[in-house]
């Protein structure tokens, strides 16, 4: 399916890319920018920035979406530290980790996640941290575990309409992934909590008002609202190209639906404006009653 006009653009410029390159290597860190195959890459690169991918590059599920090697590694006992010091090197002020799935191990990687977002901490104290985790195979214990580490802002993807996931997540579920987002919006000290969806898979309109609506009934505070692009021939096709005027109407929407912060487009992907999102929800969420 050719591409509509509204997915064209320039080449960005370079900016800090080999810089982030060059810190990455040292320190033999991941990317969900790399492994992803993330077209925003080069801006954020090129802004000196980046999406950590922890516990990588290799995972135990099999999205029909997702352009991440297939088969998990043995994970890095000083990849906590290691990020910290990128995020230091890199003089991020808000930090984004991201994870691969790991039903391999016993806590999901739970406990892996936890000590990156405290060894971010320990070397920034006033480092601001975003975490998009698996459905961590739904344990209570293991989700609390991360949020008791502290990061501001708790992300968790539905991804897509539940009718599709037999077909593009076979080995996740849609009342599990909304049950971690509705823990976080019960614990304490609660975060603020982050969802998002790739459009253009095969769902329907009415389908995404449906999740979006679920998703606010959970508490979710934002949501992340972007075109799927299949990343080779192997994986699920793109069904249609979301117009511009769809997006803005999603926009509304999550303003009706209360949503605290919001961004659909084309191009934006769970991460893509993390911060500023952030700070637009800290902004307007109130103190919970009692």
């Amino acid at each position: 399916m050719p591409k509509p006009p509204w997915l064209r653009r320039r080449i960005p410029e370079p900016g800090r890319s080999p810089f982030v390159a060059r810190v990455l290597s040292d320190l033999s860190l991941h990317t969900v920018c790399q492994e992803a195959q993330c077209p925003n890459q080069g801006e954020c690169y090129g802004r000196g920035t980046a999406t950590f991918l922890l516990l990588g590059p290799g995972c135990t599920r099999r999205c029909a979406f997702c352009a991440v090697t297939k088969g998990p590694s043995r994970p890095d006992p000083d990849e906590p530290e290691a990020v910290a010091e990128a995020a230091w090197r890199l003089e991020l002020v808000f930090c984004v980790l991201t994870m691969v799935t790991r039903d391999d191990l016993a806590d999901g990687g739970a406990a892996h996640m936890a000590a990156a977002v405290r060894a971010i901490k320990n070397k920034r104290s006033e480092q601001g941290v975003e975490v998009l985790i698996s459905d961590l195979k739904g344990d209570p214990a293991a989700i609390d575990a991360v949020m008791q580490a502290g990061p501001e802002v708790l992300n968790h993807n539905l991804e897509t309409v539940p009718r599709l996931y037999p077909h593009i997540r076979p080995q996740a579920d849609y009342r599990r992934s909304l049950a971690v987002l509705a823990q976080a919006d019960r614990s304490g000290p609660r975060p603020v909590t982050k969802s998002g969806l790739m459009l253009g898979l095969g769902e329907t309109m009415a389908e995404v008002l449906q999740v979006m609506e679920d998703l606010r009934a959970a508490g979710c505070d934002l949501i992340t609202l972007g075109q799927y692009l299949a990343p080779s021939s192997r994986h699920a096709p793109v069904a249609r190209y979301i117009e511009p005027a769809e997006f803005k109407n999603l926009e509304r929407e999550a303003s009706r639906l209360g949503f605290l912060g919001w961004a659909a487009g084309p191009y934006v992907r769970s991460s893509y404006g993390a911060a500023d999102l952030f700070r637009l929800a800290a902004g307007r969420r109130r103190p919970r009653a009692g």
